[in-house]
């Protein structure tokens, strides 16, 4: 195969150039460093002249067009995706998007129609006593448009949301569990000071000794996302399924405010001491995967945690820093105090408000002062400790020591990390290794296949079945 990685942009001075970069939606900052209609080499060119596709040039080439911006079309899409295991619906979603493009899309309208939506699948329906299973997938569904509203609160006239929207969708997440048949177990699991709140799902309450598969979170995802990424698909086929939130994810950042750590051997190390004094865990066969920046984290605990039977990135990260724009990453250098300089004297100030948002929202789950700055409406003035944090976990010299079966995906015009899938399969020395590539052909492009999540799942596990006989 051959990867094309994008060109970056030049300009006279860096404020000039990353102001160019990041302006008006701050959609390539959204879309991490692929230019907007970027596509690989060996991608089919999408039908501009079909009804529901954008055109080559538009923000998501070849895809559904629901918003003109790429960063909110993505998010979109998602939602949409989410319908395939009950987890939004497609009227529902349909409907909010029209309502935001009549209002005028921002993220103030992305966020209160989201929110609403979200607000009104927790009540009942009107006139209406709903059983246990409406109930169920009607808090589910609010879960989903709760995180939607979260993705981009920040950049709304109300950055102070974000906890009580976070806790809203945590609460719709929790009701659904509840009244899911068995209930999944849940558990604090122990790390450090802090520990992590896991979902451990299981077919039945039999007690049967099953293969069970650890699904790991990306950078901004929410617990409903490993739901349609993974959860059901596990249970159809017999397995168990353990969601949790990690550091930098979901409670235990918005909350306890514990950020990424780059040694996440340190994290999915203790779940699987939770995992196999089980009685119904099968201990030789526990999978591992990790969806968008978990294509990262799941390979770098695969490297060190020898009881983890095969793995799974969706897709590989070798670097996560490397989603960043080209004219972003270079304002860092080895000082401290310089970068700082640079940052706020020279970048700051030339941020559309809309750009501004977006780079508060990826930075946040590497730096509580700038989530804490963010939720009072402020940018954050130390750029250099959450980068060089970032920088940190750069996985490219130890993915080598993986020793289990490895699937990396990859997908037609990949936006964060172009070319990366590639690299890690390159690089993998374990003794079985597969490379699976998500094609427009069949509509699974973009990252993760926001709108296919039933052909990914059925990727997924049918090669994790394959690699773990008995399953």
């Amino acid at each position: 195969m051959t990867y094309a990685p994008s060109d970056p942009a030049s300009g006279p001075t860096r404020r000039t150039t990353l102001a160019g970069l990041v302006g008006g939606a701050g959609a390539v900052l959204a879309a991490g460093c692929t230019p907007s209609g970027a596509s690989p080499a060996n991608a089919p060119a999408p039908a501009p002249s079909e009804s529901a596709s954008g055109p080559a040039g538009g923000p998501t080439p070849g895809v559904m067009t629901l918003f003109k911006d790429p960063a909110f079309n993505f998010n979109g899409l998602l939602a949409l995706g989410g319908s395939a295991f009950g987890a939004a619906e497609v009227g529902e979603v349909l409907t909010a998007v029209n309502a935001i493009n009549k209002a005028g899309l921002s993220a103030q309208t992305y966020t209160d129609t989201f929110r609403r939506l979200g607000d009104q699948l927790m009540g009942p329906p009107q006139g209406l006593a709903p059983d246990r299973e409406t109930t169920r997938f009607r808090a589910l569904r609010a879960a989903q448009y709760y995180g939607q509203a979260l993705f981009f609160v920040l950049g709304s006239d109300d950055p102070g949301r974000e906890e009580q929207l976070y806790k809203a969708g945590r609460g719709a997440w929790d009701k659904f569990c509840g009244l899911c048949d068995p209930a999944p177990v849940t558990a604090k699991v122990p790390y450090g000071k802090t520990p992590l709140p896991v979902w451990f799902f299981r077919p039945d309450s039999s007690g049967e000794r099953r293969p069970t598969v650890i699904l790991t979170n990306g950078s901004d995802g929410q617990n409903v996302d490993m739901w349609t990424y993974g959860v059901p698909t596990a249970l159809a086929r017999g397995w168990n399924a353990l969601v949790y939130e990690g550091p930098g994810q979901g409670q235990v950042l918005f909350d306890d405010q514990v950020v990424f750590t780059p040694r996440w051997e340190t994290v999915v190390t203790p779940l699987v001491d939770w995992l196999v004094a089980r009685s119904d865990v099968d201990t030789d066969r526990i999978a591992l995967t990790g969806l968008s920046m978990g294509g990262n984290l799941a390979p770098r605990a695969a490297a060190f945690e020898n009881r983890i039977a095969a793995l799974v990135a969706m897709p590989g990260c070798l670097s996560p820093w490397l989603g960043f724009p080209p004219e972003l990453r270079k304002i860092v250098t080895s000082d401290k105090e310089e970068t700082n300089t640079i940052w706020n004297k020279e970048v700051v100030p030339e941020l559309p408000p809309d750009a501004a948002a977006t780079i508060k929202k990826r930075i946040e789950p590497f730096s509580v002062p700038a989530m804490l700055d963010a939720r009072k409406g402020k940018m954050f003035t130390d750029f250099w400790t959450p980068a060089k944090l970032i920088e940190s976990m750069d996985i490219t010299n130890v993915v080598g020591r993986i020793k289990v079966p490895t699937l990396v995906l990859d997908y037609d015009y990949e936006q964060f990390y172009p070319g990366q899938p590639r690299q890690m399969f390159d690089k993998l020395k374990a003794p079985f290794r597969d490379l699976g590539k998500f094609t427009a052909a069949t509509g699974a492009q973009l990252h993760c296949s926001p709108m296919a999540p039933q052909q990914h799942c059925g990727v997924v596990f049918d090669w994790l079945q394959e690699q773990l006989p008995g399953s």
